[in-house]
Order: structure tokens, then sequence, then C-alpha cells
């Protein structure tokens, strides 16, 4: 599956988490459903991946198309306002902030089956640090 975490960006505040967010692209030909992924997050090198949850019941994702994934709830006014463009928005409902700082890894995966990887870099433009060759 051809699915790319393409930007990070991280809360403006502690509680602002409609703020702090993540969009997945998808670059392949097909569409694909996210229902049962789960997202994690890791620190860059670390072995022990905690898991936040799982999209249930997810959204599909057509060819082309990105998705911002806001960490808080749309309906908390303590969350602050997710954006709102053109990308369409997919709420988590977490409780608390994803990214821990730089070197932050969020893992999107199916099944145990990793399907995008990105590192928060908060001195890169779009969030993602460059993958090391």
């Amino acid at each position: 599956m051809a699915l790319k975490i393409v930007h990070i960006h991280p809360a403006q505040e502690p509680e602002a988490l409609n703020t702090e967010w993540f969009i997945l692209e998808n670059t392949g030909e097909k569409p694909f459903s996210t229902k049962n992924c789960t997202l994690s997050v890791t620190r860059r090198g670390g072995k022990k991946k905690i898991e936040l949850g799982t999209l249930d019941p997810g959204f599909v994702i057509t060819p082309g198309e990105k998705v911002r994934l806001v960490t808080g709830n749309p309906g908390r006014k303590a969350h602050g306002s997710a954006p709102e463009d053109d990308t369409r928005n997919y709420n988590l409902f977490l409780g608390e902030q994803v990214l821990r700082g730089a070197g932050t890894v969020l893992v999107f995966a199916l099944r145990s089956h990793s399907l995008a990887t990105a590192e928060y870099d908060p001195d890169a433009k779009s969030g993602v640090a460059a993958p090391e060759e």
C-alpha cells in the first residue's frame, strides 16, 4: 500500500489537541480503507511502540487524496479548532498530545504491518524528518 505521512503539525498549546495533526496521503492507484488501522508512537531508534488507538470506523482514502488526522475531539472547546480547508479532517478523539518533541516517530499500521512511518522534525518545513539514507 502506498500511504505516506507528508506533514506533521504540533499542538499550539498542550490542551489544544485539535491543533496537533498529521496528513496521510494515498500515493497509490487504488482506494484504501483505514478501518482497523492503528496509530502508534515511538522514539527514533526505539524498539517499543505505544499504540494510541485503532481507527474504527476509519475512512476511505482515494488515490491522490490527503486526509488530516487530528488528535483531539471537535466537540471540546478546550481542544481548540482544527484547520478548515480543502483537506478533510478525521478526529482521533485522543485525550493527550501524540508528539513528544523532535524524534517522535508516528507509525500507521494494519495488523502489525507498517503502512506509513514518519519522524517529527520541528526544523523541517513539513514537520517530517528527511529519511535516513
